[in-house]
């Protein structure tokens, strides 16, 4: 009998979220389950880690027979973590989601959840990061579950290439509305800030920042035109920040 995959399941909303426990209810159709995710909402912490306090990690169960904890880190804690002191093999996968919200386009780079995938494969561990274009906490994932699976069934028959992980974003549409799977590059977008500046009783200065997200990429090829046409989108994404299409041209440079 073939051996069952090892799932690590994280993610930044914290593990409450009913975005991870429908991760973990389909991961625990796949394989045997390890959840080691924050104890609160780590939404926008990029890829943080705590290295100015102390960590915690607490056995906890909340649905289910698989084994849970949670972490008062980071989500970059959690794999972090998870693989050096809970786990007593390398997972054969890490899925991290379903985040309340899209990380398409340049929420890649703030993102937790994406920032916990990385991770992921900076250890060796294919990895997806899950999200759902709906930030409300009592979304409906439903329809999220067959492409869950259908991916994350792929991801583990093909692999991934060595530093490679995938940002899969699904629509928030009713799963007969939703046309299919796109793989794709990141569009060309970012927020615009908007900052508002209020005072508190005492007299202090304070900030709430907003802003709008604007797309400035009219390819049909991008996360953010699959999304916006009704498919799911996948873009694979690495942590080699290198611009190595602009090695050649610096070393023209004068710099000796």
């Amino acid at each position: 009998m073939a051996k069952r995959a090892l799932i690590l399941v994280t993610n930044d909303d914290g593990i409450t979220a009913p975005g991870i426990r429908t991760l973990i209810s389909v991961m625990n159709t796949i394989g045997d389950v390890v959840v080691v995710a924050p104890d609160s909402p780590q939404s926008a912490m990029g890829h943080a880690i705590t290295v100015n306090s102390t960590l915690y990690i607490e056995k906890v169960n909340i649905d289910g027979k698989q084994p849970e904890y949670s972490c008062s880190g980071t989500p970059a804690d959690c794999v972090k973590l998870a693989v050096r002191e809970i786990l007593d093999r390398k997972p054969d996968i890490c899925v991290s989601g379903i985040n309340h919200g899209s990380n398409s386009s340049i929420n890649v780079i703030y993102s937790g959840t994406m920032s916990a995938a990385l991770e992921a494969g900076i250890e060796g561990i294919p990895a997806i990061g899950f999200s759902l274009l709906d930030y409300n906490w009592n979304a409906n994932f439903e329809h999220c579950k067959s492409f869950v699976e259908t991916i994350t069934k792929q991801v583990l028959e093909h692999g991934l290439p060595d530093g490679v992980v995938l940002n899969v974003n699904l629509p928030n549409l009713d799963k007969k509305d939703i046309k299919g799977i796109k793989v794709c590059r990141q569009a060309r977008a970012n927020w615009v800030e908007e900052f508002d500046k209020r005072v508190n009783p005492m007299g202090r200065e304070y900030y709430w920042l907003a802003g709008k997200f604007v797309n400035m990429d009219n390819g049909e090829d991008t996360d953010e035109w699959a999304l916006e046409h009704g498919y799911v989108s996948i873009v694979p994404v690495q942590f080699d920040l290198t611009a190595h299409h602009t090695i050649q041209s610096l070393n023209t440079w004068k710099l000796n």
